[in-house]
């Protein structure tokens, strides 16, 4: 009987670990920053500078971690990747034309005349919004076991909405935190109405999750099991509950718990992943094909784990140091 001390069981797991934990760090940072370019065209044009300027230090590292989790993807698991692609190629492609024309508007905005300024602004947010639906296109169609039906499909178009709102959300209490003043304020407005598809999509993918198969569903409400992870669900009611209450009170004069909307978007955020985790382990594509089944061998991803254990730490350091380099408010980008 194999133990977790078997190379052909932890390994697998490690990597299946490190892929969740990019995709999950992905997910919150490119988030706010994919939500500030969803914003874009709430803002007038001095703010749209503020709001450019607010991640311009952050979104080049913030997407190393989408490459990460896809490179892990490939390395460890690599029959899993060419079903996910191939089952995702067209969403896949249309994030990337996204995230392409981010990247290009992103650096042509500061430099064009400002007559054709509004022009990359423009592709800024379209940019923006062709990634986040594309992002919870694949996130719907993955829980959804990957098949291309037609109440897939609309579940899938579904998510893509709410995750995309979503975003906004997570991007309006950046701003909350990041900005003062007038702009501050309109984020807490902005943050008020994002909050809804912040709710209605974890709620959504958490109600449906379960019903997906009778696996997920004995997982979840199987005895004892229900016990042990009802504080969950409580704790993300919680969460959701200071978030309305935050936003409700918030400017402060004092700027005081600026930060609480997104600390708190962030640990939702989080629960919501560790919810999917939980769901689908240990499966890597749902209901098809374990971690252990797609890894490579163990020969193979002890090699890469010791490339991964230089490789993360240094991503996590120079994250980091880039965020505290500019911490504090943010102000008008320069340009030499």
């Amino acid at each position: 009987m194999e133990t977790f001390g078997d190379p052909a069981v932890w390994l697998p797991w490690t990597f299946a670990a490190l892929m969740g934990l990019s995709i999950l760090i992905y997910v919150i940072l490119d988030g706010f920053d994919l939500g500030v370019g969803l914003l874009m065209p709430l803002a007038d044009d001095a703010e749209k500078d503020l709001l450019v300027a607010s991640i311009g230090p952050f979104w080049d590292a913030n997407e190393t971690w989408l490459v990460l989790a896809i490179g892990l993807l490939l390395v460890a698991f690599p029959p899993a990747h060419g079903i996910i692609l191939t089952a995702l190629y067209f969403p896949v492609f249309v994030m990337l034309v996204g995230l392409i024309l981010r990247g290009v508007s992103f650096e042509f905005r500061a430099k064009a005349p400002i007559a054709q300024k509004p022009r990359w602004n423009l592709a800024f947010f379209l940019g923006s919004l062709l990634a986040a639906m594309s992002q919870g296109f694949m996130l719907g169609m993955y829980v959804m076991g990957l098949t291309w039906t037609v109440s897939h499909v609309a579940f899938a178009l579904l998510t893509a909405v709410f995750l995309t709102v979503g975003y906004s959300f997570i991007g309006a209490a950046w701003l909350i935190a990041k900005t003062g003043g007038d702009l501050q304020a309109r984020a807490v407005g902005w943050a008020r109405g994002g909050i809804w598809g912040l709710i209605f999509g974890i709620g959504g993918i958490s109600l449906a999750t379960p019903f997906v198969s009778p696996r997920i569903f004995d997982k979840w409400f199987s005895l004892p099991e229900f016990f042990y992870l009802s504080p969950m669900p409580l704790l993300s009611l919680a969460l959701v509950g200071y978030l309305w209450w935050q936003i409700r009170h918030l400017p402060r004069p004092d700027d005081r718990r600026a930060w609480g909307p997104f600390a708190a978007a962030m640990a939702l955020f989080t629960l919501a992943f560790g919810g999917m985790a939980y769901s689908f382990y240990p499966y890597v594509v749902p209901e098809q094909i374990t971690i252990y089944d797609a890894a490579a061998a163990p020969e193979s991803l002890s090699i890469i784990l010791i490339g991964t254990l230089f490789v993360l730490p240094a991503i996590l350091g120079y994250t980091a140091l880039s965020y505290y380099i500019f911490r504090g408010k943010a102000t008008e980008l320069r340009y030499d």
